[in-house]
């Protein structure tokens, strides 16, 4: 199996996959024995989580439109890659992400008006990052690999088993902190887990611009040994992490996982895809939509019935009712707060910025008076 529109080698693009797009399953026994553990139940538990992660999505998308937020970065079409990988995770493991893993920050526990904090403009992050074991989104392309990498040879250096994983989109891959990243986890068999969504897209740029090969094949040249999975397929999502997770924790050092998905949506609320993007390429990855698959697969089972659809569809709608709750409910931050948690430490060229800004916002009331 390879993805639509891929000329990479055959060897190179294979991927590895346990539900095909039609919701059948594909035999793998070395795969299949890391998931031996999920039953029906549980599928369907990730089928749910899938749903409300879109469902989150799409609400997000509409107050982005409604003019409640000033952008909104989508994930649509990129949900098992998230929510396979993120239920793969231990609550003592620490997420390093992009601005797009909403749907990972879901399964963290964070709450609905976090995740649109920044996106409001309400707040410079959105929640601490140590309640969770998530750090807040890095805007900055591919920084949070550098930051994976350091925590988790933290984690090595404390004697823990806990392990770091880093994501990041394709277009990340070409930024030299992300290879150096890689050169250092290598170097030092750092505990982190290289999550690269690889969505086709580094915004308008396609994929194979910039990788002419797959992008799985450079991680080896790092020294470390990589997974390339059918990042629609949440099976094989939650499988490949749980390797790379038993690699991390036995002393086994970093794994690389390319999760080859695609971006049904535009990369943020900003762009127009249709200016670049190949229509049929885009109808070919439609078809093996991330949820569609696993509901064929449950409805084959008989556990897809009209009570679990319904009662999985009135989760996401509670979820985007909060979700939207939670956007109204932010306040506006004090002027003064923009100086706060900048150093750690008092710091004299902000204080002089600080008694500035004081006495421009003196004059604006006066003005007003």
């Amino acid at each position: 199996m390879t993805a639509p529109g891929e000329k990479a080698h055959p060897e190179e693009a294979k991927l590895l996959q346990l539900l095909d797009a039609d919701g059948r399953r594909v035999p793998d026994p070395e795969l299949e024995r890391w998931v031996e553990d999920v039953s029906t139940d549980q599928l369907g538990a990730l089928y749910e989580d899938m749903a409300i992660a879109r469902r989150i999505d799409v609400e997000a998308t509409a107050l982005q439109r409604q003019g409640e937020l000033g952008l909104w970065p989508p994930l649509l079409g990129q949900e098992a890659s998230q929510i396979g990988s993120a239920r793969a995770l231990r609550e003592d493991d620490f997420v390093f992400s992009s601005y797009r893993e909403n749907g990972v920050a879901y399964c963290r526990g964070v709450g609905f008006e976090d995740i649109l904090r920044v996106w409001r403009g309400n707040s410079g992050s959105g929640w601490d990052p140590y309640s969770i074991n998530m750090a807040t989104p890095q805007i900055i392309i591919g920084a949070q690999t550098l930051h994976a990498t350091g925590y988790a040879l933290g984690c090595q250096q404390d004697g823990v088993d806990s392990a770091a994983i880093a994501y990041f989109g394709d277009g990340a891959t070409s930024e030299g902190d992300v290879n150096e990243a890689m050169v250092f986890a290598a170097s030092f068999q750092a505990p982190v887990i290289f999550f690269c969504q690889n969505n086709q897209w580094a915004i308008s740029e396609p994929v194979g611009l910039q990788a002419r090969r797959p992008i799985a094949g450079r991680a080896p040249g790092f020294g470390i040994p990589s997974l390339r999975v059918d990042g629609n397929d949440v099976l094989a999502v939650l499988a490949a992490t749980r390797i790379a997770l038993d690699r991390a924790r036995s002393g086994g050092g970093p794994t690389f996982i390319e999760a080859v998905t695609y971006r049904v949506g535009p990369h943020t609320t900003s762009d127009d895809p249709t200016r670049y993007e190949d229509s049929n390429q885009r109808e070919d990855w439609v078809r093996r939509d991330p949820l569609a698959r696993v509901e064929a697969h449950l409805a084959a089972a008989g556990f897809f019935s009209d009570g679990f659809r319904d009662g999985v569809k009135a989760k996401a709608d509670d979820a985007a009712a909060r979700l939207r709750a939670g956007c109204h409910s932010l306040k506006d931050p004090e002027p003064m707060t923009v100086f706060e948690h900048v150093y750690s430490s008092p710091h004299p060229a902000l204080e002089r910025q600080r008694a500035r800004y004081t006495q421009y916002l003196a004059t604006i009331e006066g003005g007003n008076r």
